[in-house]
């Protein structure tokens, strides 16, 4: 029987993100990037490390 592991991408709630910019500095793939002041990860970039959920104080961000 195979297993497939399926990545997960980090996902930004417009509506909880601030746009203080923390997961932008943060983040060790430069997947995220700043547009109309809010947070918007580039998905072909994640590389599902979680470390945008982690520095997030809005807690805006979570991985599907």
């Amino acid at each position: 029987m195979r297993r497939y592991v399926t990545a997960m991408t980090a996902v930004v709630d417009d509506t909880k993100c601030t746009g203080c910019e923390t997961c932008v500095d943060e983040c060790p793939a430069v997947a995220i990037e700043m547009m109309n002041e809010k947070a918007k990860v580039i998905k072909d970039l994640c590389v599902d490390c979680q470390t945008c959920v982690d520095v997030c104080p809005s807690e805006a961000i979570r991985m599907e």
